[in-house]
């Protein structure tokens, strides 16, 4: 593995039982990459995200996150991956800034850094003035954006995102995608994120993973900023992407 690879995952597979789920994934991201996996369901995109987190080990293969086994070394990633859900997950005894500094102060950053740090990813989010906010005061695009600055807050090397942005509405979540866009590009993190909506996938990522059921990796493609405005290279691209995720050659 290279300084400049976070994720590696080489000829994993996963298996319950006599049930067969993946095999043979080989994927790379690498340092500072927006890296889009899409698939339909039962495509195995939940099952490669959870053992990239740790949650769930490869019956075969091996997977490497910033240098360590995600499953075994469980502890050694702690502050250098961050997760956000498709549900925001926050507290609801605890307002956004709470909610915000909660994994700083499990990691034992002192209080007072803690919600230095918080006030600061809660900005850069947008959400200048709704600090002291209890989440049920908040709209949903501001609960994610909680959510975000949270994973944001602990400086990780890593964030990974599964389906952050489904539950919202079109504008509200086109409006997330591209500000979390940019806040990863400047700040230089790796993102790794789950979706079923092509179009996110081309309007945020700097490449698309696509996963088939009994294939594994059956279209990997790069985008730029150079074909997302072109609107026909764009359709070009959606368009391999939706036929590959029906079943059609790649």
């Amino acid at each position: 593995m290279t300084d400049q690879t976070v994720i590696r995952l080489e000829g994993v597979g996963k298996a319950y039982g006599s049930f067969r789920v993946l095999s043979g994934i080989d994927m790379q991201v690498h340092k500072g990459e927006i890296v889009a996996l899409l698939g339909q369901t039962g495509a195995g995109k939940s099952t490669v995200m959870n053992m990239i987190m740790g949650t769930q080990e490869a019956t075969e293969g091996t997977i490497r996150v910033a240098g360590h086994d995600p499953h075994a070394e469980f502890a050694r990633l702690r502050g250098k991956l961050a997760v956000s859900f498709q549900t925001d997950r926050l507290l609801p005894w605890r307002t956004a800034v709470e909610n915000c500094e909660l994994g700083l102060l499990i990691l034992k950053i002192p209080a007072a850094e803690a919600r230095k740090r918080a006030l600061t990813w809660l900005s850069r989010v947008k959400l200048d003035g709704a600090a002291d906010k209890y989440p049920h005061e908040l709209s949903g695009g501001m609960r994610q954006r909680v959510s975000l600055a949270r994973a944001l807050c602990v400086d990780p090397e890593l964030v990974l995102l599964d389906e952050s942005f489904s539950q919202l509405d079109h504008v509200t979540s086109r409006t997330l995608r591209q500000d979390f866009a940019a806040v990863v590009r400047e700040y230089k993190k790796t993102c790794l994120f789950v979706t079923h909506r092509i179009d996110d996938a081309i309007e945020m990522a700097d490449r698309v993973i696509v996963l088939r059921p009994k294939v594994g990796v059956a279209l990997e493609e790069s985008i730029d900023d150079t074909l997302r405005a072109d609107p026909a290279q764009a359709a070009a691209l959606h368009g391999r992407i939706a036929a590959c995720m029906d079943g059609d050659p790649a």
